[in-house]
């Protein structure tokens, strides 16, 4: 899927704020952010130590990996699609540029994956940058599915990314899909004070933070046209071969998914009402 291929060488508030009462650690979640702990299917104990990886995140990759890439099914979150792979890409681009590289050549699509060809520029600042991008910004998406005033903000982030890439398609159904996302993404403003924003973000969040697993799938099951960013190391350093790439990047992003539900966790005490009572200060709703 994603890839980079550089041309003429190798590829290469107050911690404390909004504590109810009862809650004695700010590690200890809220019943509020429990139901957000199951979304993500994460479980932690109470006594402020993770506990272990629950059996709904299992089913969660599973559900995502199947809609990503069943036929027919996968063609439903198209948008979703562009949008994952576009931030992706764009950790490339933004990396190449960095290190002085030329963009080539870009390719954006839900089927065939992404790709980025450089010329010159540093490989070993340009290739790892994709991964850490989708974790980081996908990171974030996961955090706003912890807090209400957060989803407001990252829901404009999400509303320009669903557009961006429509300037590379030309498939009339993913164009409108892409409107329906959109309509969907403000209707969603409008349902339990924007609450609803919430779990659009959550699940964008989990597909963008998750990125390496299904860049490494259409890579090793579906034969994508594009190689998958662990193939890409393989090339690079050729004594590592590409599942031992595969684990250390799920590795490297499961443990950037903790550290943002420990974040929203730690961050993020607020009950309902008060993250009703808080949004409501930025673009009020009812």
């Amino acid at each position: 899927m994603a890839t980079i291929t550089i041309a003429s060488r190798p590829p290469l508030q107050d911690p404390t704020a909004g504590v109810t009462a009862g809650s004695t650690e700010p590690i200890t979640p809220t019943s509020e952010q429990i139901v957000v702990l199951y979304v993500v299917r994460i479980h932690f104990s109470l006594s402020n130590s993770f506990a272990r990886t629950s059996k709904q995140m299992i089913s969660m990759s599973v559900v995502i990996f199947g809609v990503w890439n069943v036929p027919g099914l996968r063609n439903l979150i198209n948008p979703l699609k562009l949008f994952t792979i576009g931030l992706h890409e764009m950790s490339h681009i933004i990396a190449a540029v960095l290190s002085g590289g030329r963009i080539l050549r870009i390719t954006i699509d839900p089927h065939i994956g992404g790709a980025t060809i450089v010329e010159g520029g540093r490989p070993g600042f340009i290739l790892p940058a994709g991964y850490i991008g989708s974790t980081l910004f996908g990171g974030l998406f996961v955090l706003a599915g912890w807090d209400t005033l957060v989803a407001k903000v990252m829901s404009f982030v999400l509303a320009i990314g669903l557009l961006m890439p429509l300037r590379l398609v030309r498939d009339k159904f993913t164009i409108l899909l892409t409107i329906f996302y959109e309509g969907l993404l403000i209707g969603f403003w409008f349902v339990d004070h924007a609450s609803a924003l919430r779990w659009y973000c959550l699940f964008v969040g989990m597909m963008n933070i998750l990125y390496v697993i299904w860049d490494v799938a259409d890579d090793r099951f579906f034969h994508k046209n594009n190689d998958s960013d662990t193939t890409q190391f393989e090339i690079m350093f050729p004594r590592i071969p590409q599942h031992v790439w595969a684990t250390l990047w799920i590795m490297f992003s499961l443990i950037v998914l903790v550290g943002f539900a420990l974040l929203g966790i730690f961050a993020f005490k607020r009950t309902t009402q008060e993250m009703y009572d808080e949004a409501a200060k930025f673009l009020p709703t009812r």
